[in-house]
This record gives structure tokens, sequence and C-alpha cells, in this order.
């Protein structure tokens, strides 16, 4: 019954989450949003506490079922391993734990928060979640978006407009790689051990299992009903179970339930700690003890809570803290809009708030309807989203990426918010513009101008009558880039958008 439980409500999560990836209308994330803002490492870039003690005091009540329903790259391990399991029955087998891994991988992961925001793409590649949301959006979405046109053509030859095509394009090739290397990898790990990621990579897990040693419910090996057959050990996808000496090594334990449903003698029992258990334990030292045997002195412990006080505290200050010394980017006359400052959406508050509590989880790229957000391909900010204008505009009525996001790297606003909000401003290249290299009247960037930032004056003051060529108004321009995607200059914009480094209101 318990084993259902889970099953059912980690299929739901699973299958909601990787559809918030996969809507690209947006719709989806008015009701489920709030599944992003609930993983672990969000919640906490973005100081939820709420979130953050809820998550502490369900593991420390049931274990790390945080792993086994909710976080959707344990699921899609689970979903991997149970494939495999097809085709070999029985394949598991207990192995010790792989501590120098696990909080060796924690220390990394904490140091590379620490360190800055240079080395934060090497905290995004081992976050679980963010890594699901990088194979969703590069690997699932764009089948999902080709299925999506299928059904679109299919539905226009009947006269019918149920659906809409969306065009399909690679948004970053270093993502796409990086998003299949890890596809790649988690396969295979999960195909052949189950959860070895989860308790030997995966930062979140070292976390919540060492809190679940001490949680209240966990499952409980009946040693007068044990026949010691081994079934349970060779059917745990964490490797945890040592049934010759009937113990459970519950910081691996993720709470999947399996053991218990293959248990035939019913030895097995989801319950709360008892006085017992802590009892054979004091029995097994004094054994030892009176057999000489040296206890062997366990620093994990300590290691861990230095780490994980160093990871909160860090958290804690990098998302309070402020840039102040920010202002226009040096402006230099380019052909290309080759940007001094990477445009960061409006809300992110500045590139330094933005860079701090990014996951590079690719969730507000997969729903920004007019294909301006983009994984940036800068390895001081590697995968995590920044604007360009190629394909579309930042238009004022769209706050889409404020909403979804689930670690306050962009804060929500409002649509009157984000028509004062200035994310940069333009710059006309007068070596590009048409108006002057084919002498011909233009004007689409003033027309399309949503804040009339850009004016038509006459090239000539001297001459009313000369031709016409747009000026900028850089205290009103907020940056939307419409006039650089609406430029009909070809190959290259007559003008383009450089970015500023803290935003500010106009």
């Amino acid at each position: 019954m318990l084993r259902t439980i889970r099953l059912t409500l980690a299929i739901v999560f699973f299958a909601l989450v990787t559809l918030l990836f996969l809507d690209f209308t947006g719709t989806l994330h008015g009701w489920m949003g709030w599944m992003a803002k609930i993983q672990f490492l969000p919640a906490l870039l973005a100081l939820n506490v709420g979130v953050v003690l809820l998550l502490v005091v369900l593991t420390l009540l049931f274990g790390r079922v945080y792993c086994s329903v909710i976080c959707p790259l344990g699921v899609f391990q689970d979903v991997i391993s149970r494939f495999a399991g097809k085709r070999k029955k029985n394949r598991f087998r207990y192995s010790p734990a792989k501590k120098w891994l696990r909080y060796g991988m924690l220390a990394l992961f904490a140091v590379t928060l620490i360190a800055g925001v240079r080395f934060h793409a090497v905290a995004s590649l081992l976050e679980p979640y963010s890594s699901y949301g990088r194979i969703a959006s590069n690997l699932f979405a764009p089948v999902y978006q080709w299925g999506n046109n299928l059904l679109a053509y299919l539905a226009e030859r009947a006269d019918s407009y149920a659906f809409y095509e969306t065009e399909v394009w690679m948004k970053s090739l270093p993502t796409f790689i990086i998003a299949s290397l890890t596809f790649a990898v988690l396969i295979i790990l999960a195909w052949r051990g189950g959860r070895t990621y989860c308790n030997t990579i995966c930062p979140v897990g070292t976390v919540l299992g060492f809190l679940s040693k001490y949680s209240f419910f966990k499952p409980v090996i009946d040693t007068a009903k044990c026949n010691g057959c081994g079934l349970c050990a060779r059917n745990c996808k964490a490797s945890c179970i040592n049934s010759k000496a009937h113990e459970i090594d519950y910081s691996r334990c993720v709470a999947c339930m399996d053991c218990l449903d293959k248990c035939k003698q019913g030895a097995i029992t989801y319950t709360r700690r008892h006085k017992a258990g802590v009892e054979k334990v004091a029995a097994r030292n004094q054994s030892r003890a009176a057999t000489g045997a040296a206890e062997p002195i366990d620093d994990t412990r300590r290691a861990f809570l230095s780490a994980t006080a160093v990871l909160a505290a860090t958290a804690a200050l990098k998302a309070q803290e402020k840039k102040v010394d920010g202002g226009l980017a040096v402006i230099e006359d380019k052909k290309i809009p080759a940007r001094a400052a990477a445009i960061t959406p409006p809300g992110s508050l500045s590139a330094r708030n933005f860079a701090q509590h990014c996951t590079a989880c690719q969730l507000c790229v997969a729903v920004c309807p007019n294909q301006v957000l983009r994984p940036s391909s800068d390895l001081t900010k590697l995968m995590q989203p920044e604007m360009s204008y190629e394909r579309g505009y930042c238009r004022p009525e769209c706050t889409k990426c404020s909403e979804v996001c689930p670690a306050g790297a962009i804060r929500p606003i409002t649509k009157a918010d984000k028509s004062a909000i200035q994310i940069g401003h333009a710059v006309w290249i007068k070596e590009n513009c048409i108006c002057i290299t084919d002498d011909v009247e233009c004007g689409n960037c003033a027309r399309h101008c949503p804040v009339s930032a850009i004016q038509m004056v006459a090239s000539d003051p001297g001459n009313p009558e000369s031709k016409k060529i747009p000026v900028v108004n850089t205290e009103r321009c907020i940056g939307c880039g419409a006039c650089e995607n609406l430029c009909p200059s070809r190959p290259f914009s007559a003008i383009y958008v450089e970015g500023h480094i803290m935003h500010r209101t106009v």
C-alpha cells in the first residue's frame, strides 16, 4: 500500500514538473508552478525559509521522500531502473557507502557557491533539479514541439485551428551537449546501479541523507521474521540493505518502499524507530570494547555539519548582497551586437544578483514566448539564461520568466513594473543603417518603440528636408529590443541593445 501511494505521487510530480518545461504556452505554470518552487536548492537560494523547513521536517519524519517523490531527477532514474529490471530481476546487491565521494562532492558544491559567480556553472552541473530541467528543455521539449507541429498540420488540413505551430531551434549548442552527456551518464548509472547518482554525486541527496538517519519513520528489519533470503537487498535500488547483518544504511535509503513489497516474510515494516535498535547498537559496542576492538572515529558528521553551515551562510549572504557600483556599460562602435554587458531579464535586479541565484534550470527559457531567452555560452555564466533579440523582442506585456523562476534570480514583477525597468539601452550604428547606406526613408525602429524612446530627426540640422535618422533617448529606453529585432538592416542590425549591469527604474 505504501509503495503504491509513493509510486502514484511520484508519477504525478514527475509528469507535471516535466510538463512545466514542455508547456510553451505557459498556461500550466499558473496552476502547477509551485512544484518548481519546492525544489530544495532553488528554495534555498530564494531564501524560501518555509519551503526549506518543510523539506527538512518531511525528511526528519519520513526519510528521503523528497528524493523518491518530489525530485524529478530521482524519479527519472527510477523509470530507467525499472526498464532495466524488466531484463534482469533481483539485480542489485549491498555495497558499502562511499562517504569520501559523497562528502567530497558536497564540499565541491559548497566551494563553487562560495567562490563566486565564475564557478556557479560547476554547482549547476551537480544540482539535480537543474540537471533534469536542462534535459527536459533541450532533449524532451523539441520532440514535444515537433509532435505539436504535426498535430497543427493535421488540424489545419481538417479546417481546425485547435493547435498552432511553434518554432523548434537549438538555443545553445554547449548547453545541448551538456544536457545530452548528463542524460547519457544518468541512463548508464541508473541502468546498472539504480540510485548510484543520488548516493554518490548529488549534493542534495547527501544533505537529506544525513538528516534521514534520524528520521522518525523508517524501514525496520524484524530479525525474528527474517530468514536471510536477501531478496530485499537484491531489489534495493539504493544498495543500502545489508541482509546478512540485518542493517539498513538510512543515509542512502530513498524511502522507495520496494523492500516492503518484496519481502515475503513480512520482516520489513515502515515504522518509527525502536528503542530495541538503540539497545542493540549499545550491546554491539560493549561487545567490541570487551574484545578490545577499536571503534574507528567517524569524522563525516563533523565534516557534513561544517560544509552545510558554510553552504547555508553563504546562500544567505549572497542573497542579500547588493552591487552598488553599476552603471552604463562602455559603448563602442560595433557592427555586430557583441555586447559589452549581457542583458538580463527584467526583475533580475542586476547581473550579479542574477548570476548568484540562477541554477541554470532553463525553466524561464522554456516558457519565453518571444524566443528572447537562451542559455549563455560564456564560461563565466555557462548555461545561465541571457537575452538576445535575433528571433523576437521582450514584449512589455509579458512577465512569464518572472512568474516561473523558482530560485529568486528573477523576482516577480507586474506589467506596469516591467514597462518602467531599464535593463539596457539602444545604440545606433550609423554604418549599418539603410537610411545612410541605401539613402531610403525607414523609421522602423521609431515606429515600433513601445516607450517612444526613438525619434527620427533630420540628418542635417540645417536642412529639415534632409534624410531622417534615428536618435535614441537613453533615459527613456528600457532595452526591450524591439528596435534591434525589427530593424530591416541585414545581416547586422543598425541598432542594438547594450545591457546594463544594474537595472534601474525610469
